[in-house]
């Protein structure tokens, strides 16, 4: 997936229908001269409907397109004829996708399923036609309803990214390498920060058919909860993990700390992701010597751990197994 073709963030203008206004049409015939009403209702607007679609992983499609329009429903016509509904509009979005108002950032709603289908703005109310207004002292009534008008604003739609396994960690903690080592992905590798800018989903195969996503968010910074860098546009992705797995390298000043720099961020943006199952990873250990990797472990928090090599090919089977067994306990 590259930076130019992943897009999580758009915001587009959508216009629902309006709906058609009723008939106020009295019967006539060659055999009715003065007939009684007979005018049907309009047809509903078309509604703006969001749908979520498996086969779609960013909303670039939407990137080009920010002008989303439904079509007006019909009037009514005589012999209580209803009008034709207008048209709906569907804006296609991969599974993760969070819609929310413009000007007040309030979330309406999250597509997460294949399929499922979320009206973003509804078409107006077609108008009653003149015979829903007859009655023993008013038998031919002249009138009917207008259509009630459709609605209009401005949306933004994001995109979270649905995987098992998040990676979590500084800039270039390594978490590029594991993902290129142990999946089919090939994201961007290299010596210095901010190689990955946007997230890369990668399969992992595990023994025989078995299988689980993994996603390497873009580094994290100190103070990324705040919007530093590009902070709430990384850790979003976060919140669809099923597991995090934080990366620190083995040649950190101090692990411990770095990893709780790492927690703080992701608790000062959403204190429901220290919910979510943790699993230490130190990467580069191949660079350690046991008697080293003995002295690390006894200054680590009390989280589950790894030592691994990407590079050296290292600890990864092992690191799999724990993610299999973290995931289906």
């Amino acid at each position: 997936m590259s930076n130019a073709n992943f897009v999580d963030y758009v915001k587009i203008f959508c216009r629902s229908g309006n709906g058609g206004a009723g008939s106020a049409h009295l019967r006539r015939d060659k055999l009715t001269s003065k007939g009684g009403p007979d005018g049907g209702d309009g047809g509903r607007g078309g509604h703006v409907i969001v749908r979520g679609n498996e086969q779609l992983w960013t909303l670039l499609h939407l990137k080009y397109k920010r002008h989303v329009f439904a079509t007006h429903g019909e009037s009514g016509g005589s012999s209580l004829k209803t009008g034709a509904s207008g048209e709906d509009s569907y804006i296609e979005v991969p599974l993760g996708t969070v819609a929310r108002d413009s000007e007040t950032s309030e979330i309406l709603f999250e597509v997460t399923a294949h399929g499922e289908e979320k009206v973003l703005i509804r078409g107006g109310q077609g108008g009653q036609g003149n015979d829903h207004f007859k009655s023993s002292t008013h038998q031919t009534p002249r009138f009917s309803q207008p259509g009630e008008e459709g609605d209009e604003g401005w949306y933004i739609l994001e995109l979270k990214l649905l995987a098992d396994v998040g990676l979590v960690g500084f800039p270039n903690a390594g978490k590029s390498t594991l993902l290129s080592a142990i999946s089919a992905a090939k994201p961007k590798i290299a010596d210095y920060a901010f190689t990955t800018l946007v997230p890369n989903l990668g399969i992992v195969k595990y023994r025989g058919d078995r299988s689980f996503v993994m996603a390497d968010i873009p580094g994290i910074i100190e103070g990324a909860s705040e919007g530093k860098g590009l902070g709430h546009r990384f850790l979003r992705h976060i919140e669809r993990n099923s597991m995090l797995m934080f990366m620190v390298p083995s040649d950190s000043k101090d692990i411990a700390e770095e990893y709780q720099i790492l927690l703080n961020e992701l608790e000062q943006y959403n204190p429901e992701l220290l919910d979510k199952q943790r699993l230490l990873v130190i990467t580069k250990s191949d660079l350690l010597d046991e008697e080293l990797v003995e002295e690390i472990k006894k200054e680590l928090p009390d989280v589950k751990h790894h030592f691994i090599s990407a590079v050296a090919n290292v600890g990864l089977v092992g690191l799999n197994d724990t993610i299999w067994a973290m995931l289906n306990p």
